[in-house]
C-alpha cells in the first residue's frame, strides 16, 4: 500500500496512525497539495490528501473510506471501529466531532494564509464552532487513563481526535485552553505517548 500526504494534515496523519495501530506496512509518498499539487492530481483528481492506493491498483480517497477498508482487511479481532449497535454509533458520532474539528482548523489556516482580505464573520464562525465543539468532546472525555467509551485501547475517534487537537494546537495555539479542556489535554498526551502516533509526527508549517 502506499499512503499519499503530508503527516502534518490531520486526515493524512490519522490514517497513518490507524494502520500502525493495525500493523499494516506501508510506502509514504509526503505530497504537498501545495507544491505537488500536479502529482496529487495524478491519483485525486480533487487534489485532497489522504489516498491510498491498494497493492492491486484500486485508489481510495477520503479517510473515513479509507478506514472503513483497512477495518474490514483487519478483521473482527482487530478493527478500530465497532461493528454494529450503539457502540459504533457513539464511535461514529464522536470521529464525526473530531473530524469535523479539524475540518473547522484547516479551513482557518486556508482564510488567514490564502486570502488577503479575511472575513472576521467567517472567522468568528469558526473559532465558536471549535470551542462549541471541544466542549461536547471535553464531556466525552475519559475521566481516568483510558480512551473514549472507557476503552482500554484507541479506536479511530480517538485516533481522529488526537490529529485534530494535535494540529488546532500547533495551528491555533490560542484556541486550546489546556485549564478550560483537562480532560481532552490528558487524552492528547496519552495519545501522542502511543509508539502508532510517535512514528507519524510533521510539525505543521502554514502554507504560503
Amino acid at each position: 500500500m502506499i499512503l499519499v500526504g503530508q503527516y502534518d494534515s490531520p486526515f493524512v496523519r490519522r490514517v497513518a496512525v490507524s494502520l500502525h495501530l493495525l500493523g499494516f506496512g506501508y510506502e509514504h509518498r509526503p505530497w504537498s497539495v501545495f507544491s505537488d499539487a500536479d502529482r496529487v492530481a495524478t491519483v485525486n483528481p480533487l487534489c485532497r490528501v489522504p489516498v491510498l492506493l491498494l497493492d492491486d491498483g484500486e485508489v481510495l480517497i477520503e479517510s473515513g473510506a479509507i478506514l472503513d477498508h483497512l477495518d474490514e482487511v483487519a478483521g473482527a479481532e482487530r478493527r478500530l471501529l465497532p461493528v454494529s449497535g450503539p457502540a459504533r454509533r457513539r464511535a461514529l458520532h464522536l470521529a464525526a466531532l473530531a473530524t469535523g474539528l479539524a475540518d473547522k482548523a484547516v479551513s482557518l489556516v486556508y482564510e488567514r494564509a490564502l486570502h488577503e482580505a479575511t472575513s472576521a464573520v467567517w472567522i468568528a464562525r469558526c473559532e465558536g464552532q471549535i470551542a462549541a465543539t471541544l466542549a461536547r468532546l471535553e464531556a466525552a472525555a475519559p475521566a481516568g487513563p483510558g480512551f473514549l467509551g472507557g476503552a482500554a485501547a484507541p479506536g479511530h475517534a480517538d485516533v481522529a481526535l488526537g490529529c485534530a487537537l494535535r494540529f488546532l494546537r500547533e495551528a491555533h495555539p490560542a484556541l486550546f485552553d489546556a485549564a478550560r479542556w483537562p480532560g481532552l489535554d490528558a487524552l492528547a498526551a496519552r495519545l501522542e505517548a502511543l509508539p502508532a502516533f510517535a512514528a507519524v509526527v510533521q510539525p505543521f508549517v502554514p502554507p504560503r
